[in-house]
């Protein structure tokens, strides 16, 4: 016990100081478990021959799957169709998005494991962080922190709740008569889950702008806002806007070449009578009433607005899922010396169309060529400026398109940090099938969670809606090595007699208390245990020293172990929780983000959680 005492702080020191990385910290603690085992009077520490049984466990498997199901429907487009929806009803605020997102997972989680409905949404917090350029990191931890809330919603919403019936009725042999024990029913937590959810979306929405990091991504990447990325690199100062032209509009058929020559400005796009147009040529004709995307300073969009009638959008609305940075965006393109586009200009090669390159730049030997003002240059009319050996274009694509131009010998593809993915829209009937059977699996069967994960996530990779090697990419792998290292040190804790031995000491010294101070006193205890073994180890531990203890004192036994229950998804100190473990690479959080954090939430369930437990039951 001594040994697994100092291993274990040795543990919480490793995750906090964050000397090595936290996932190798954890191969490091195993390591360290399975080497300290040989020696002599150690041998009960770990048993060698199933140190590695944690990479085969339930709970790993299970999140390996979850990750193949949610890349899967991401690869189909739901994911950006669902990022999309929840833009349009929350807009793009932080305190707008945070309740949608996070209640939405909390509903979601309260009836298929928290760590599913996390990774589930993972993508498509992804896909709203970088549409409305809100950090990754100001996104995940509520998302995670209301999965793991919205578990306490219902009897099947995590382990804990699910075992506690079984539980109970074995309780129940040691009990007399009269202190005998009725299970619960699916709903009877769902008061006590309900406020707990409502106060993670509170917690974060009032004291959001204090406790959540700020990790910005890399800036000047191509997934970043245009506007910063065009002023930053080439000093080109542009907003994206959509811009509504009306029915009886003065630019009916003017050309979208002499509307961007006269005003200086790019227009990327256009909708009319339900067909959107990405990078239109040139010489298309305006038909009212239509919609354009128009790249430009916005006060002169604002102005020529005015001007000629037109409406301005505040935000892009029918663009805005085509013109996402995750689908479209800044590249730069280098003529080769041997390029058969030199000496021809991009009206004569119609390069919108070959090509799909919006074009809003020429750098060339130190100048930069626009049809937008630069702070150093005058405006050029870049369409009709024949191509040198060395130029570099500035354009904007759509990354499918550009993909394609890295294998055309007539361009060199500077830019490598797009993404290369292509979407697989016409086998979404496929991913929702697979989706719908695995779900039905885990809510009206007895099969084994990982068992019935692994069904979607094949069915996915056999009906070709991912490809194997996608499958492998899609899994966060330190996430796995983190999970599956930690368990034998859970089981460590419980099979030497320190985690019984833990809690005997703490529950002498509650002795004598009242009652609701001995339930307060369990909570603490469970939410302690679940930080450094499995929730559902500290529930099968601490669930008969509960009921002993209500008995002895006189209190209901059924609240005792439903305390024990509901306080092990109490876990939001450190990330040896699944959702945690899921969300901290992603965000690039750090150790200290989640006891900044997970600090006051870890009090405000305790008191929202013991105090609804009293006023229900």
């Amino acid at each position: 016990m001594t040994v697994v005492l100092g291993l274990l702080a040795f543990t919480v020191f490793l995750f906090v100081s964050e000397i090595v990385r936290i996932d190798f910290a954890a191969i490091l603690v195993m390591v360290l478990l399975g080497v300290l085992s040989q020696l002599p009077g150690l041998s009960n520490l770990a048993d060698v021959q199933h140190l590695f049984d944690g990479f085969a466990s339930n709970a790993v498997i299970s999140i390996i799957a979850v990750m193949i199901i949610g890349a899967g429907l991401d690869k189909t487009g739901l994911m950006s169709k669902v990022a999309a929806a929840i833009l349009k009803f929350g807009g793009t605020t932080e305190v707008r998005i945070i309740p949608i997102i996070s209640g939405t997972v909390g509903v979601i989680s309260s009836f298929m494991q928290n760590v599913g409905a996390a990774a589930l949404f993972l993508p498509v917090v992804s896909r709203i962080s970088v549409r409305t350029e809100i950090p990754l990191s100001r996104l995940l931890m509520p998302m995670g922190f209301c999965a793991i809330l919205g578990g306490t919603m219902t009897m099947v919403g995590s382990s804990p709740l699910i075992l506690l019936n079984d539980l109970i009725i074995s309780s129940n042999d040691m009990l007399p008569e009269d202190s005998q024990m009725e299970p619960f029913s699916l709903f009877s937590v769902t008061p006590v889950g309900i406020c707990l959810v409502f106060t993670g979306i509170l917690y974060f929405m009032l004291l959001g702008r204090w406790v959540l990091p700020n990790r910005g991504k890399d800036e000047g990447s191509s997934g970043q806002s245009v506007r910063d990325y065009l002023k930053k690199i080439y000093g080109l100062k542009s907003d994206l806007v959509e811009v509504i032209v009306p029915e009886g509009s003065i630019l009916r058929g003017q050309t979208f070449e002499d509307i961007m020559v006269a005003h200086n400005l790019y227009i990327l796009g256009s909708y009319h009578k339900g067909q959107r147009f990405f990078s239109p040529v040139t010489s298309t004709t305006v038909q009212d009433p239509c919609r354009l995307a128009i790249m430009g300073r916005r006060k002169v969009i604002q102005a020529i607005a005015e001007d000629y009638g037109l409406e301005v959008l505040p935000e892009l609305d029918i663009f805005a899922e085509a013109y996402a940075p995750t689908v479209a965006g800044v590249a730069e393109v280098v003529i080769p010396p041997d390029s058969d586009l030199i000496d021809k200009t991009a009206r004569d090669v119609v390069m919108r169309k070959t090509y799909g390159l919006g074009l809003l730049a020429i750098h060339r030997g130190g100048d930069t060529l626009s049809l937008v003002e630069t702070e150093d240059h005058a405006v050029t009319d870049i369409s009709n400026e024949p191509l040198r050996a060395g130029d570099t274009l500035v354009a904007f694509t759509a990354w499918d398109r550009l993909a394609r131009l890295t294998k055309d010998r007539d361009f060199v593809v500077v830019t490598s940090d797009f993404p290369m993915e292509d979407l697989r829209p016409n086998k979404v009937a496929w991913a929702l099938l697979f989706f719908a059977i695995t779900l039905g699996l885990i809510l009206f069967t007895d099969l084994r969670l990982s068992l019935a994960l692994l069904v979607g996530a094949c069915g996915m990779i056999a009906s070709n809606v991912l490809r194997i090697d996608e499958a492998y990419e899609a899994v966060s792998w330190p996430t796995v090595f983190l999970l599956a290292s930690l368990i034998p040190l859970g089981q460590a804790v419980q099979n030497t007699g320190t985690a019984t031995w833990i809690a005997q000491e703490i529950l002498e010294l509650l002795d004598g208390w009242p009652i609701w101070g001995l339930q307060a006193g369990i909570a603490v205890l469970a939410t302690g245990f679940t930080l450094v073994m499995s929730n559902v180890g500290a529930t099968v531990l601490l669930v008969p020293l509960a009921v002993s203890i209500a008995v002895a004192a006189g209190g209901d036994p059924a609240i005792f172990a439903l305390t024990v229950a509901i306080s092990t998804s109490n876990s939001f100190l450190i990330p040896t929780h699944q959702v945690n473990a899921l969300i901290m690479g992603p965000a690039g959080y750090k150790v200290v983000d989640f006891l900044k954090s997970g600090g006051i939430m870890t009090i405000l369930f305790l008191i929202v959680s013991l105090t609804m437990m009293n006023v229900v039951f």
